[in-house]
């Protein structure tokens, strides 16, 4: 399936039905798709690819969520899953390509399959290999007259890398038609569209070191969460272009947001009271960012001045990126400013982030009822039910403070009228916010 900016869309599946008592879903497919090179799209293709990512995983999509695909007729499939997974549409039926199995059937090394063969798909356009600059990160594509939906209305399609700085004067000039732009140079584009995405993307995050003492007193997190001004992080930090961060994670703007969370605003006195109330000593805590990046370095110091105002000393070390990873990684840190991607697909990144031993999650297992309702959610399949889920372990995560989300920028995309372009409702797969949706182009 795919989406737009409203919901989702058919695409190779013309429709689809969940069937609870046999945990299956039953896939319409397309009749009159073709793949590139004019073989019929069929149920055979389907099941060839949930057979092949079993031995060749692709990385985006975990392949134990399938248990098999069964073949009904030439344009029914059925796909089990090994057991409920609520995040089965956008995580799988609107990650996972289809292969065609007369080009893979042979491919025993797909890391190693290249050329015009390889890109053999069924969408609107086709990536011209002779025209792929790696070097220069230039790609162009065609339209593909026979494509399922219609004929594209633009007919090539090509990506170029534009510097920041010039990126206003590329389109004024009319070398782009689109580009993405800093949000100062929207009032330099007058007479251009401006396409803005909202917050619920990227994160800024305060990593903490739950393991350690201080760190490990959930006093000692709440009164973090109350020293640090996210209100100014966003005025100063992101220059007025953003979203103060949500003590529950998931982002104010967000559809699965719990609106009753009580937050934490700067209140750096209920901070004092809090560090009093523990008994903490003032030991030094050391504070990590990225250095060289400006952003980063903004935010340790203004965190360390907020932090020091109720009375934590800060050690404000900058570091390169690959070590300040490193120490997260390895938990050899008491804080650190981090961030982040993938805030606006399924609200199952609250789990990945929150419980999951990814490098980005705040590996936080401590509380045993959070992270009952982070594992049971990804299971239940009736929306209502598993919005109560989510909301209860917002509430649970804002009070225990894993980690605080500092700041959520904004992003912004200007445009000339050759198309009308859209951010995708929740972004494509995991969350991604693409603004070039190819039904756009369609």
């Amino acid at each position: 399936m795919w989406k737009d900016d409203e919901g989702r869309l058919p695409a190779l599946a013309k429709s689809w039905e969940y069937l609870e008592d046999e945990d299956a879903y039953r896939l319409e497919l397309q009749d009159e798709a073709t793949w590139h090179d004019g073989e019929p799209f069929t149920a055979d293709d389907v099941v060839f690819t949930i057979d092949y990512i079993k031995d060749h995983p692709y990385m985006w999509v975990d392949n134990s969520i399938i248990d098999r695909a069964e073949k009904i007729d030439d344009y029914t499939v059925k796909l089990y899953l090994s057991e409920p997974y609520a995040p089965v549409m956008d995580q799988v039926l609107g990650t996972l390509p289809i292969l065609p199995r007369h080009v893979w059937e042979g491919v025993n090394n797909p890391e190693n399959f290249k050329g015009q063969e390889a890109l053999t798909g069924t969408g609107p356009y086709t990536l011209d290999v002779d025209d792929y600059y790696k070097v220069l990160g230039t790609y162009r594509y065609r339209a593909y007259e026979g494509y399922y939906q219609g004929t594209p209305r633009v007919e090539e399609l090509i990506f170029v890398k534009v510097p920041k700085e010039t990126a206003a004067a590329a389109l004024t000039q009319g070398d782009v038609n689109a580009v993405g732009i800093e949000p100062e140079m929207r009032d330099q584009l007058g007479g251009f569209n401006i396409l803005e995405m909202g917050s619920h993307w990227w994160n800024y995050k305060l990593m903490i070191n739950h393991q350690e003492s201080p760190m490990s007193d959930k006093r000692f997190r709440q009164a973090l969460a109350y020293a640090i001004d996210r209100d100014e992080l966003v005025d100063i930090v992101a220059r007025g272009y953003g979203l103060a961060g949500s003590p529950g994670f998931i982002p104010s703007d967000h559809t699965w947001y719990n609106d009753e969370i009580e937050g934490y605003e700067h209140d750096p006195e209920k901070a004092r009271e809090l560090l009093d109330e523990m008994e903490y000593d003032g030991e030094e805590i050391e504070l990590l960012t990225k250095g060289g990046d400006q952003i980063y370095e903004r935010l340790g110091g203004l965190i360390k001045e907020d932090l020091e105002e109720v009375g934590i000393n800060v050690d404000l070390r900058s570091m390169d990126s690959k070590t300040v990873d490193a120490k997260v990684r390895e938990d050899d840190f008491d804080l650190a400013i981090s961030g982040h991607g993938g805030l606006i697909g399924d609200p199952n990144f609250l789990a990945d982030m929150t419980i999951d031993m990814d490098f980005n999650s705040a590996k936080y297992d401590d509380n045993d009822e959070l992270t009952a309702l982070l594992e049971e959610q990804v299971h239940e399949m009736n929306e209502d039910d598993r919005r109560e889920l989510i909301d209860q372990a917002q509430v649970l995560y804002a009070e225990d403070v894993p980690a605080i989300s500092l700041y959520y920028p904004e992003w912004f995309w200007a445009y000339d009228d050759e198309v009308e372009l859209y951010y995708t409702m929740d972004g494509m797969a995991k969350g991604i916010p693409i603004p070039l949706n190819k039904m756009a182009l369609v």
